[in-house]
This record gives C-alpha cells, structure tokens and sequence, in this order.
C-alpha cells in the first residue's frame, strides 16, 4: 500500500456492526484489516473489516464500543491488521484484545508487533524433535487427572461443564500446580467470563507466587462481540511468541465456548443466515481456525499444552458447539452436577469423559491396567448403585458388596483439596505425585485398605494409612 493515507466515512452503524464508504474501489481494505475512526468526545474505534459490500462498502465489526459514534465520521485505513505486543515485558502484565495494557502499569512501546490473524499454515505431519521424546507426561498433582486423564505435553484437554461446576476453579489450580512444578510460561485468555473471575485469578496468581510467569488477555462480559471473538487470537498470538523462542508454553482459555457464542452473535449481526441448530454457519471453521494454531511441529520452537474450559449449556453435551469444540481435544474431562450434590471435588465424571492419553504406549502397562481397573469398577458401582437404591445393600452378594465399597472408597480417594479453595473446604490444599495417586487406587482395588472406612478417604492427599 502506497504512503497516501486512504480514508473513508462511516454510512451506518447498527451496535457493532459499522459500514464504511470508499470513494474507490482500489481503496476498500482487504478482510481483517484494521479501520481507526472516533467517537463524539475523541474517543478513538477500532474496527476489523468483515465483508465487502456492493459500491465500496467494508462492513466492520467494532471491537471497543460505539457509543457516540456519527455518521459520516472519517474513518482512516491502517493498512495492517490488528497487531499485538510480544515478549518478555508481557510477563505479569494483563492486556486486552488489541494489546493494549488494561492494568494501568504503562505501556509497551519498545516490544515487537505480531498480527493476531495468520494465514493458512495447511496441514503438517508431526515430527519427532531431536532430544525430545515423543510422548512427554506432565504430572498435574491432581489425583484424578494423573490416574484417568494423562496430560501429555502438546496436548489439548478440555474442562466441560455446565454453570457452577468448578470449571474455572480447577483451571486455577491446574495453573497453580504446572506452572510451579514445571516452572513454565503460561498465557491466560478470558474470552467471555464475568469480571470477578479476573479479579479473582489476578490475586491468586500473585498469592500462589506464578503471576510473574504468566500473560493475561482479557476480553470479558461486558465487552462488544468483537472484542470477545478476537481475544482467543490475540491469546494464542502470544503463546506462539513464547513457543518461537524454544520455550514450552501452557495456555488456558477460560471460555472457549464464548468465543463460539461471540462468533454467532458476529455472524448475526451480520445478517448470515443461521445454521439449523441456530449457531453460525461458519462454527467448525472458526473452532478449527483457533485450535489448529495450538500446535507442536519439529523446529518451530517448543511445545504449545492447552487447557480450555467449555461451558455446556443446559447440561447438554450433544450441544453444536460443544460436539464442535470437543472434536478438537485429546482428552475431555466432563463435570457433573450429580458429583457437585455429593459433594466430590473436582466433580468429574469418570464414566462421561475420556482421554487418547490413556495409552499403554503413553503411560506405561501398570498405570493402564490400574486406570481400566477403576473405570471397570465405577462401571460396575454404577449398576450396583441403583439396585441398592431399591433393595438395600445387605441384599447384595459379597462380591458385589466388596465391589460397592471398593467403588466408594476410590470415589472418595479421587476427591482432592484444592490449594484456591481452601477458603471454601477449610483443608490445606495438597499436591499428589502421579506414583503417590497410583499407589492410593492400587492399594484399594487390591483390597488392602477394606477395613478402613469411606469417610478417611474423603478430600485428603496422598493415602496416609
């Protein structure tokens, strides 16, 4: 693009759908370009070109409010599309979509500029990386996770659940645990999330002491449609940033399923006609567009690990979005709201969630056999469960009734304090090593702790007995 700076005026604003004019049509700025204009009071609008219109229209999406935005305001063409700081100064800093600094410590003038939009990479085979092995466990210190779940570096888990299940809860500690054992660098994205819940991580980052080696992107609630679709990129921009300098990264999305619903209130305002289900037409190329990027590939740095907290609407699992999102995931952990009225936290569902982690290749033949062990026996617990609702335990054969209070026992066993709820349950938190929970589900499937009652097993560490 030449120096002369192009401009255009603002025909119609509609919320944050913004229509902008050129004289020529040369000078209509190509899909994700970057559009600067002001609202009545200086206040300067960013808007990212999302379609083209017939006599040279650019119909935008805004990504801060309209608010006192006129009609026919100049609106001046970047030329660029919407870039973000990178680097080391992001450590301890909290920003928002378009990378300016939302935590009033000053600004990054002096940092490299990324676009948070890239072209198609295409497909790519992944190669093993000279001195890396290829399956690299990371131990979570969480019990349930370790045993059923695995999380191998590079990977991608899903958290599903609906309202009030703890899902931000266990990424929190998730964060609290890795960060600290692995001493890696780690971006959070809240895409969607409710204010207090940013608060809220910011003071426990800092208590837990892995604040200064974290990024916070911020793009929540009260924010435009815009600013909640773009923030998801502008979080993975700078996870890659890390993961070019050789370095591991761990990024946490906490929602991905408002990125979802952001990008259906987009393609709305928008005027596309929606899916059957009601979602955007576009939902699996947008998710894909977002979890192909989290990738792991021979010399291209070091390994991208993600957490993403999904939130299920209804308690719907065959939910569009959630079916979309959940394609993309090596191992999906479900919550559910039986176990958070039992009171076993973290509340996932055994039964309901999976993991390709769980590999004898992966993790090993004596893990294996002790997570299908368990998995067998919650199966079993939960044909027993119902026949005991109608017909009391003692009608039970003994080798039935060995089985339900196995069962109980280990449902206990895999329950955990958290180190951020501590507040709520008044236990300390308790970090348990991978061969600690291990050892724990071995010794009650193998019948070595029968004598011992459920209740000792409920909310503690590592087996104390």
């Amino acid at each position: 693009m030449s120096d002369v700076k192009v401009t255009g005026r603002v025909i119609s604003v509609q919320g944050p759908v913004v229509d902008v004019k050129f004289l020529k049509p040369e000078d209509v700025p190509n899909i994700f370009n970057m559009i600067t204009t002001s609202a009545v009071g200086g206040e300067k609008i960013f808007l990212e070109v999302a379609e083209h219109l017939q006599g040279n229209i650019a119909r935008c999406i805004s990504v801060n409010s309209t608010i006192n935005l006129r009609r026919n305001e100049k609106a001046d063409v970047t030329g660029a599309s919407i870039s973000v700081p990178v680097g080391d100064a992001l450590y301890g800093r909290i920003i928002n979509m378009l990378g300016e600094p939302i935590d009033m410590k000053g600004g990054f003038d002096s940092c490299e500029k990324v676009p948070i939009r890239k072209k198609e990479t295409g497909s790519l085979v992944k190669i093993e990386q000279a001195g890396r092995k290829s399956f690299e466990l990371m131990e979570t210190g969480i019990k349930i996770i370790d045993v059923l779940y695995p999380v191998v570096n590079g990977s991608k888990t899903g958290i599903l659940g609906g309202a009030a299940l703890g899902k931000s809860i266990l990424t929190l500690e998730i964060i609290q645990h890795i960060v600290n054992r692995y001493q890696g660098s780690c971006v959070f994205t809240g895409v969607g999330e409710r204010i207090r819940e940013g608060n809220e991580l910011y003071y426990e980052l800092i208590k837990h002491g892995v604040f200064s080696k974290t990024m916070l992107v911020f793009g929540q609630m009260n924010e435009p449609p815009g600013a909640r679709f773009g923030v998801a990129m502008t979080g993975i921009t700078l996870a890659e940033s890390i993961q070019r300098k050789n370095q591991d990264v761990l990024l946490f999305v906490d929602n991905i399923f408002r990125f979802v619903q952001a990008g259906a209130e987009i393609s709305t305002l928008l005027g596309r006609v929606p899916s059957e289900t009601g979602y955007q037409p576009t939902l699996i190329s947008e998710v894909s567009e977002f979890h192909e990027r989290i990738r792991t590939t021979a010399g291209s740095g070091g390994s991208m690990t993600s957490f993403e907290a999904v939130y299920v609407p209804a308690d719907d699992l065959t939910d569009p979005a959630v079916v979309a999102i959940f394609s993309f995931l090596d191992s999906i952990m479900v919550l559910s709201r039986e176990r958070i009225q039992l009171g076993l936290y973290p509340a996932i569902d055994p039964l309901l969630s999976s993991s390709s982690n769980l590999d004898i290749d992966i993790v090993g033949k004596r893990h294996f056999d002790i997570a299908q062990d368990i998995i067998r026996t919650f199966q079993r617990y939960e044909e027993l469960r119902r026949i005991v609702l109608v017909i009391g335990i003692d009608e039970l054969s003994a080798g039935d009734r060995t089985i339900y209070e196995r069962a109980r026992k280990l449902q206990n066993f895999l329950t955990q304090p958290f180190f951020v709820a501590e507040a709520y349950t008044g236990k300390k938190g308790e970090y348990v090593t991978r061969e600690q929970a291990l050892e724990g589900c071995e010794r009650i499937l193998g019948g070595k702790v029968d004598q011992r009652t459920e209740e000792e097993f409920y909310l503690i560490g590592p087996m104390p007995f």
